[in-house]
């Protein structure tokens, strides 16, 4: 994963403890999801415009 080893994440996930707290990782966690929902909503809602426009263009043609 990424070249990380097992140490090298519980420093990572650490290193988040004690900056954010045990309070407010889920809330970042949270947020993130929610986010990257968001983009995958869109480039879904893009890809189906693009298929539209290829399609009404094939019919003008």
């Amino acid at each position: 994963m990424f070249g990380l080893g097992m140490q090298e994440l519980l420093v990572i996930l650490l290193i988040l403890l004690l900056l954010f707290g045990a309070t407010k990782i889920p809330a970042l966690a949270r947020g993130l999801g929610k986010s990257v929902k968001e983009f995958k909503k869109g480039m879904r809602e893009g890809d189906e415009d693009e298929k539209e426009d290829k399609s009404e263009e094939g019919k003008k043609t």
